[in-house]
């Protein structure tokens, strides 16, 4: 595996000069964060050897070079999930990509379901924490002792600092902003009323499909994680609505240019 990671690196570094200080996965319904870019190549998911390819509408399939906030960036235009048939290697595989591309921090953006009852549809909330009920971690089997400890801790999956300069950039900008935890379940389904309660429980506030594996695999790495959600839909007794796709996108690009200049300024002053 690890000489597919190294044609994998090899063939991008043939196709752009850009070499990313900072990584970006964007989200379901937050790829307009690109529009933030000056984009300077382009490499199709489908072209990469070894890279998986997006099959989810909403994700594009493309990495995205360019400067951001002044810094060098390679953004994953579309993400992989569990649910799409993926291992959870295939679905971090891209984390191991852009962290052997020089990448030495790593930003992530999602969608998710609220079960804080302080929350309102379209909450802007930043991870502090999270919790694994995916039905696997994407480190069992042989470690990489390159990348990695065989047992990385695990205290502080997001970073701290980069968690104190997101939240002074949304107060300067009067931007409601809420910290929490996030649970990551494997979908396709969003949650019955009794799987919201279990999850409020046992210590989330917001549910998604996404984040943890890759934030386990860039912690493996020593990579700094900043990661943000924006509330698509709320999973609070009294609240809960039927939601599709269309309304969870139309939510997070409705609520998109506020994360993307959080983003975009936490960028330039880390």
């Amino acid at each position: 595996m690890l000489e597919q990671f190294n044609e994998s690196v090899a063939f991008i570094q043939s196709k752009t000069n850009v070499k990313p200080s900072v990584g970006i996965i964007l989200g379901t319904g937050l790829g307009g964060l690109v529009k933030e870019i000056e984009v300077i190549d382009e490499i199709s998911y489908s072209d990469i050897p070894y890279f998986p390819v997006s099959t989810v509408e909403s994700h594009s399939g493309k990495l995205i070079f360019g400067k951001l906030g002044g810094k060098d960036v390679v953004a994953m235009q579309g993400r992989f999930h569990y649910y799409e048939g993926y291992d959870f290697k295939e679905v971090t595989y891209p984390v191991r990509v852009m962290k052997l591309l020089g990448i030495e921090r790593l930003c992530v953006s999602n969608a998710s379901g609220g079960v804080n009852p302080d929350f309102i549809v379209g909450e802007i909330m930043i991870l502090n924490d999270h919790i694994n009920f995916f039905p696997g971690n994407p480190l069992i089997g042989k470690n990489f002792n390159d990348f990695g400890p065989r047992f990385p801790d695990m205290s502080e999956p997001y970073d701290p600092e980069m968690i104190r300069v997101a939240k002074e950039i949304a107060k300067e900008n009067d931007i409601r902003i809420a910290e929490g935890t996030y649970l990551g379940l494997t979908g396709p389904t969003l949650e019955t009323p009794a799987e919201y309660r279990f999850v409020r429980v046992i210590g989330a506030d917001a549910v998604g499909m996404s984040t943890v594996p890759e934030v386990i695999v860039a912690r493996h790495m020593d990579l700094p994680v900043f990661a943000i959600s924006i509330i698509t839909d709320l999973g609070v007794p009294g609240k809960i609505k039927k939601v599709s796709l269309e309304e969870v996108i139309e939510v997070a690009s409705r609520q998109e240019p506020k994360m993307t200049l959080i983003l975009k300024e936490l960028i330039s002053r880390i």
